[in-house]
């Protein structure tokens, strides 16, 4: 069965787990083994989806498995709930010496850190330093102290990362999906102008580079035309000529009598 804790379990993040339905009721001894495969998705990227996938072995001891982390509590008693408790304790201290006065930071897990009111992945924590550096005001509506929603709202910022390709790899499925998240973004609160106005930029790269690539193609067919008429006209140059030149012979006085 699967197990939920949308405000989280001890924590102040999602929890989910995997557990063997009504295992109170099954023999001493038993154990199953699991393979199970099971997916967070992002409606605005999918890079920021979360998949796990695993097999593992259930048994009297480890009725339970944090998904997310595919941790197991060996040590939980027979029957206990604590098993399905999550292992990662959130602990405040602080974080960096050297970070910029434009933001404040501080560690909220081993995986996770506070910026500026956003729990970010230690992973993301560099992209986010960096938005704050150059768009310092951009969250200052932002009042929610909701931190799954702060989360996500900063996963769908996150996302928009998928511009950073060569223009000509980007689909228009790719636009669309960076459209919505300045969209929705805008709309709870946030000055993304500065997206919206690099969102058109990269658009237009786009359009130049598709509209170029058409122009370029054009120009290499006429230019296989002439070059081949080229290649045809210099065979008639020098046929010409080697004519020319066998004309172009003084004849000798015994040619003459």
């Amino acid at each position: 069965c699967l197990i939920a804790y949308p405000k989280g379990a001890k924590v102040d993040f999602l929890s989910l787990y995997l557990g063997v339905a009504d295992h109170e009721t099954l023999p001493l001894g038993w154990r199953r083994n699991i393979s199970f495969s099971l997916q967070v998705v992002n409606q605005f990227s999918e890079k920021s989806s979360i998949l796990r996938e695993a097999t593992e072995w259930f048994d009297q001891k480890t009725p339970f498995l944090d998904v997310l982390e595919v941790t197991v509590q060996s040590d939980a008693s027979e029957g206990s709930q604590e098993a399905a408790q999550p292992m990662k304790k959130t602990k405040m201290t602080d974080y960096g010496t050297g970070s910029s006065d434009l933001h404040k930071e501080t560690q909220v897990g081993k995986e996770t850190i506070d910026v500026n009111g956003f729990q970010v992945s230690t992973s993301q924590v560099a992209y986010v330093r960096c938005i704050f550096e150059k768009h310092p005001d951009f969250a200052s509506k932002i009042r929610s102290n909701n931190q799954h929603l702060k989360s996500t709202y900063m996963n769908v910022l996150l996302g928009v990362e998928t511009l950073c390709q060569l223009p000509e790899k980007l689909s228009d499925d790719d636009f669309d999906e960076a459209s919505a998240a300045v969209s929705y973004l805008t709309q709870v609160g946030f000055k993304v102008d500065w997206l919206e106005e690099k969102l058109e930029e990269v658009k237009e790269k786009k359009t130049k580079v598709n509209t170029g690539k058409a122009q370029l193609q054009h120009m290499e067919e006429e230019f296989k035309v002439l070059n081949k008429k080229c290649l045809e006209l210099k065979d008639l140059v020098e046929k010409q000529n080697a004519d020319v030149t066998a004309a172009n012979v003084a004849l000798s006085f015994d040619d003459v009598v």
